[in-house]
């Protein structure tokens, strides 16, 4: 049965839209959640917090009239529920039948794919470059991008081909035009709003060392290579070549205080090597990326701001609510920046997570190599990013 063809309730039933539900996580209120997906959805890819319970009951086990006691006495009858799915079709189904039972229950509208659309721009308070900068945020997948605006400029950095109007309309909001959309590397999470940005008048940027991969498209945008600078009003974003994660890889200093690390380096981790090459190619991957942060990154003054493309749960944001933190702190926490290089290379590739879901596809995609609709696009991304190395195996003490 499909999300979307349950019956409507005989009850009525209050939705809650993930924007709300957010704010309440957010504010630390106690949220508990019933999810309804299947176990190995739900074991992939859920909503967390640290006030969050959530409790995974799949759908079919409401299905009957007489709905087993072992499934109620696992639902909490002392509180409000909240009940999810993938796209809101049986959650509604679930909390009806619950509601008649005298549950208080509202279910989240849209599901999962309500809570993916989640997207907050931050501002970057430490930044001391010229203009402004702003992080963007996807609770739902981790991902991070970056918009800086300085005058009637803007640049923005990973952007994400669903979030494509919203970056033009922040743009004009903030009274600037979007002059630059820059990608770090061919991303394997998500699909990139580069082209169709390069399209709405900015001009498109992608690392000429991604040309190698078979990107099709190269001859209709810019290609930025290790020294290349774009001016963004009084503000500068160097490029600064660090591959690793992939050999293209390549990270952007926004006006010497911010650098845009893509999947390079993160707060809490560094790229996982194995995602261009495979396992096989894993350990030259780890290698030059030990040489990318040696070198490249960590050779940079120590109140540097690192910003990644990413954060998982094991992320702690700043103050100012941005993931970001400068580079003598990361130092101080992360074993696997002060390690030699065998040490480096050993750690990174004992303990890989699971590869990103769907990324054989969204690859091809963001090489231009197979298409994929607005549609087919959004559901390829859904789910974690997983571009981390292991996070537990990384961290100091």
């Amino acid at each position: 049965m499909d999300d979307t063809d349950f019956p409507t309730p005989d009850v009525e039933i209050e939705s809650v839209s993930a924007e709300e539900l957010k704010a309440r996580i957010d504010a630390g209120e106690a949220v508990t959640l019933l999810d309804t997906r299947m176990e190995s959805d739900f074991e992939e890819w859920r909503i967390d917090g640290e006030t969050v319970e959530s409790i995974n009951i799949p759908y079919f086990e409401f299905l009957e009239d007489e709905i087993d006691d072992d499934v109620l006495a696992r639902i909490p009858d002392d509180r409000e529920i909240t009940v999810l799915c993938a796209k809101g079709g049986s959650s509604e189904y679930v909390a009806g039948t619950l509601k008649e039972r005298g549950y208080d229950v509202d279910h989240l509208e849209d599901g999962m794919n309500g809570w993916a659309r989640i997207y907050e721009r931050v501002e970057v308070e430490r930044y001391d470059g010229s203009g402004t900068l702003y992080q963007y945020q996807r609770p739902s997948s981790g991902c991070l991008g970056y918009l800086l605006v300085d005058g009637d400029e803007a640049a923005v950095i990973d952007p994400l081909r669903a979030f494509t109007d919203r970056y033009l309309e922040d743009a004009a909001e903030l009274g600037a035009d979007l002059t630059y959309a820059i990608d770090t590397h061919i991303h394997a999470d998500h699909i990139s709003g580069v082209r169709e940005l390069d399209d709405e008048g900015a001009e498109g940027v992608v690392p000429e060392a991604s040309v190698d991969r078979g990107v099709t498209y190269a001859d209709e945008l810019t290609l930025a290579e290790d020294g290349d600078e774009f001016e963004v009003g009084s503000a500068t974003i160097e490029t600064v070549y660090t591959p690793g994660h992939t050999s293209g890889m390549t990270s952007y200093l926004i006006d010497g205080s911010l650098l845009a690390t893509g999947d390079g380096l993160f707060v809490e981790s560094v790229a996982r090597p194995d995602l261009e090459e495979g396992d096989d190619g894993a350990p030259e991957a780890a290698a030059q990326l030990y040489e990318s942060l040696q070198e490249r990154v960590l050779t940079l003054p120590d109140d540097t701001l690192i910003g990644g493309a990413h954060f998982s749960d094991a992320a702690e944001p700043a103050d100012d609510g941005t993931y970001t933190a400068p580079i003598g702190q990361l130092e101080d926490e992360m074993d696997a920046l002060t390690m030699d290089e065998d040490e480096f290379i050993e750690l990174i590739l004992s303990d890989m997570p699971p590869r990103p879901a769907n990324y054989e596809d969204i690859i091809p995609t963001n090489l231009g190599q197979q298409e994929a609709d607005d549609e087919e696009a959004f559901e390829l991304e859904l789910g974690p990013n997983n571009c981390a190395a292991s996070q537990e195996s990384l961290a100091g003490d």
